[in-house]
């Protein structure tokens, strides 16, 4: 699998999908005119972001959640992971790997917050914060592989 991830066709594939999956969700969101709760993580605040929302706002975010925003952890997780995997020891890799399940949990606590059930809203206080972590030092670990590819192959072209 690994040797799947680094090639360079899949890594342009993924870094296409994140790209046109980012600019999903300002259309959406421009479009709906809602901002998504994604980065909230107190609890009391995305209660009241969720009960300022329109019924056709809390609908589109249920779908667009459960829609895009299951695909694009799956997507930045994977180049994040394969960007990793080509300069550095496997390990490197992990903050990539672990940010999924914890992207997809904070989802799925989303849509039963929004569809009406705020039992575990309490969770986002916990997954977002983990989450932007994760994604920060994996994103962080793959733009250092990126610039390291980078300035390998201007050293081999000039030499």
């Amino acid at each position: 699998m690994t040797s799947f991830l680094t090639k360079t066709p899949v890594l342009w594939l993924l870094f296409a999908g994140f790209v046109l999956q980012s600019v999903g969700f300002g259309v959406i969101m421009a479009i709906w005119d809602f901002t998504v709760i994604d980065e909230m993580s107190d609890p009391e605040k995305v209660r009241g972001h969720i009960a300022a929302m329109s019924e056709t706002q809390r609908l589109v975010h249920v779908w667009t959640t459960a829609t895009l925003d299951v695909a694009y952890p799956l997507t930045y997780g994977a180049l994040f992971a394969g960007l990793a995997l080509t300069r550095f020891p496997s390990i490197w890799a992990a903050p990539a790997i672990a940010v999924i399940p914890v992207d997809l949990a904070e989802g799925f606590v989303q849509v039963i917050a929004l569809l009406g059930n705020d039992q575990l809203i309490e969770l986002k206080a916990i997954l977002t914060p983990l989450k932007l972590v994760l994604f920060g030092i994996a994103a962080f670990i793959a733009l250092a592989a990126f610039l390291l590819a980078v300035r390998s192959r201007l050293t081999s072209k000039t030499s």
